[in-house]
């Protein structure tokens, strides 16, 4: 039988700047939704890669005095060695200079062309280079110097051109059908209002190629046009897979998938794709999630503020997991959140060192001093060691593939952190300490079996998040690695009493408070 099959995409990231704090949050929440369901029992498939074309690139490689592709090979190089550092587990990135890119990229242009969705007209309107979005009258405000602004903030031109377009307008009822039969294509559910508004306010045809830019993919048997950088960009996600050969094992294996997404470019993704694709006879994603975006310390993210984090300062002042995990444990996710680096600090130190962590070391630090450091026997539960032990073995993971599942990863730890809390409650009120004292060594052995029990389904159950923090957990409770997913975390899979376990070491340390200029 063959297995269950899960693909996640980020967007693919813009090369005309250096990757900073929301690249890092959508690569790590993408992997963690990866991970999550690999431990789970899916064949899994993880993409990200860059978009390489456009006229903001040409423009930044000309005032560069270089090459577009000398310029994308250089930037993309940045972002792709930013997925190690972020301890992504990504199986493919996608560049749109490669050939394979191209080759789909005509092929689903030539089915729009067959279908009858593409035509030739002249365009004439406003553009945000910045964007490379179109935008009519209706949505742009006046700016300084007589410049129209549009939503973004971007500055538009007027442009005029022989353009080809695609029958947006005729897709409108189709995809209104779409949002109603598949209620989970869009989430969360204040993006799906978003679109569904937008759609129902009518759909213009969109412009799908430039004469004016020679930096893209060309358009198939006319010459002077390349392909706008929309139809261009989100094919990405099916030319990774070998598209156009839908017999190839990824193609045939992973698509549709799903993409997670910036708020900023939820409409590409929800209304524009799955009209290409529905256009084409292709299957559509199966879901698209927008999350929001990170302030600084209540500002913008801005050069001129000089307050942009790029991923590595993170990691170096935080650690790489304690990064991922306040990142997804701070907000709930799908909406804006606010980075502080006195929140991160307090938050890492409440959950992770004095929680987690703090319950690890006492637990098995107390074992390797009295009881030789390995696996105590457990006898005589009584109803508070039962109920710690179910909460362990059978709710944290229906809760955890719940709110995973549909990527609300804030509630999904909180479910791991209620067991840290109960766990910390229990060795309090258990006082294995005091019954080592009164002689009370049965019971003793009991609790501390209950409590590294507890310990091994925590371990298991963080590792999608923190993954390195798990292994060494994981490694210190001598749990076989073949042993680590979550149908692991049962009592068929419990710690035996007797197993050996290597000296302890602290997992996560306490982070010092820092000036704001050191941190």
């Amino acid at each position: 039988m063959s297995k269950k099959t899960f693909y996640i995409t980020t967007p693919i990231y813009y090369v005309n700047d250096k990757p900073h704090l929301g690249h890092a949050y959508t690569s790590i929440a993408c992997d963690v939704a990866a991970r999550h369901k690999k431990l789970d029992g899916y064949e899994t498939y993880f993409l990200s890669g860059t978009d390489e074309h456009g006229q903001k690139v040409q423009q930044a490689a000309e005032a560069k005095g270089i090459d577009p592709q000398a310029f994308t090979d250089e930037v993309s190089q940045v972002f792709r060695d930013l997925l190690p550092i972020l301890n992504c587990s990504n199986n493919d990135f996608i560049r749109t200079t490669e050939e394979r890119h191209k080759k789909a990229c005509q092929e689903l242009w030539k089915r729009l062309v067959k279908s009858g969705d593409i035509y030739l007209s002249k365009y004439a309107g406003w553009y945000a280079v910045r964007d490379e979005a179109y935008y009519g009258e209706d949505e742009l405000k006046d700016g300084p110097n007589g410049k129209k602004i549009a939503p973004s903030g971007a500055e538009c031109e007027w442009v005029e051109e022989e353009s080809y377009f695609f029958k947006l307008s005729a897709w409108g009822d189709k995809l209104l059908d779409l949002y109603k039969s598949q209620p989970d294509f869009i989430m969360p559910e204040t993006r799906k209002n978003e679109i569904v508004s937008f759609v129902k306010a009518g759909l213009r045809d969109l412009s799908v190629s430039r004469t004016r830019l020679t930096w893209g993919v060309p358009v198939p048997d006319a010459p002077g046009h390349v392909m706008y950088v929309w139809i261009d960009a989100l094919t990405n996600y099916i030319s990774a897979l070998g598209f156009p050969d839908e017999k190839s094992d990824l193609y045939s294996k992973f698509w549709p998938g799903g993409h997670m997404v910036g708020k900023d470019i939820i409409r590409f993704h929800t209304v524009y794709w799955p009209a290409f694709l529905m256009a084409a006879g292709l299957p559509i994603p199966q879901h698209v999630f927008a999350h929001g975006w990170w302030t600084i310390e209540g500002q913008k993210m801005s050069k001129s503020l000089g307050n942009v984090i790029a991923p590595q300062d993170l990691i170096d002042t935080y650690g790489l997991d304690q990064s991922r995990y306040f990142l997804l444990r701070e907000v709930p996710f799908g909406s804006d959140g606010d980075f502080s680096h006195a929140q991160a600090i307090a938050r890492i130190n409440a959950d992770l060192a004095n929680g987690l962590g703090n319950l690890a070391q006492r637990t098995l630090s107390f074992i390797a001093k009295n009881c030789d450091g390995v696996v105590t026997n457990a006898k005589d539960l009584t109803a508070e060691d039962k109920a710690l032990l179910k909460y362990a073995q059978e709710d944290l993971m229906a809760g955890l593939r719940r709110e995973f599942d549909k990527f609300a990863f804030h509630r999904g730890l909180e479910h791991i952190m209620k067991l840290v809390y109960d766990a910390n409650a229990y060795i309090d009120a258990q006082a294995p300490w005091t019954l080592k004292k009164e002689g009370k060594t049965e019971r003793m052995e009991t609790v501390l079996y209950v409590l590294t029990e507890t310990i091994r389904c925590l371990g298991i159950s963080i590792q999608s998040v923190m993954p390195a923090s798990a292994a060494k957990m994981l490694d210190q409770l001598a749990v076989p690695a073949d042993q680590r997913t979550y149908n692991h975390a049962t009592s068929e899979y419990a710690l035996k009493a007797g197993t050996a376990m290597p000296a302890p070491e602290g997992v996560f340390p306490r982070l010092q408070p820092k000036d704001e200029k050191a941190a």
